[in-house]
């Protein structure tokens, strides 16, 4: 079945911003520090954490094994993440912001934060936001439960 008229605009709407505001933030990372908008997920994701498993890393940030390995690699080659063993389990893998990643970060955040100020919620009031809150953590919400259903398949469900 096909999307509304009215779900079809706001979808499309909805489309158009993601790219929009991926495209601005990229470009301002870029400009102003020298990061990717990826770069800048990863250390904002080990910030918030403190250092992580790989995998751990990867769920967090909803990214596939192959791609968080190569984001991993070319960050580590520019000394802005680091890797190590695990404590608890030799096979593990540990990432950590080092100093010159932690400064990386600091030099990043303020425009990164002013931008999305800027162009997300500067025409908000406050109703708007909190409506628009609520919208994010609903969609986010049923996206996890579409995960958590697809990693258990159908053999595994309980009725």
């Amino acid at each position: 079945m096909w999307l509304s008229a009215e779900q079809q605009r706001v979808w499309r709407g909805y489309l158009a911003m993601v790219s929009g505001l991926q495209t601005a933030m990229h470009r301002q990372l870029q400009r102003d520090c020298g990061l990717s908008l990826a770069d800048y997920e990863v250390l904002v994701a080990l910030a918030e954490q403190g250092p992580l498993r790989v995998n751990a890393l990867g769920a967090r940030l909803g990214w596939e094994q192959s791609r968080l390995s190569h984001q991993l690699r070319r960050m580590c080659d520019r000394g802005l993440v680091a890797r190590r063993g695990s404590a608890e389990d030799r096979r593990g893998r540990v990432v950590e912001i080092p100093p010159a990643g932690r400064r990386a970060l600091d030099r990043a955040a303020p425009g990164h934060a002013e931008l999305v100020r800027d162009i997300v919620f500067a025409g908000l009031d406050g109703e708007q936001l909190r409506t628009f809150g609520a919208v994010v953590d609903t969609v986010l919400a049923r996206l996890d439960t579409a995960r958590v259903s697809a990693e258990t398949g159908p053999a595994d469900r309980t009725s």
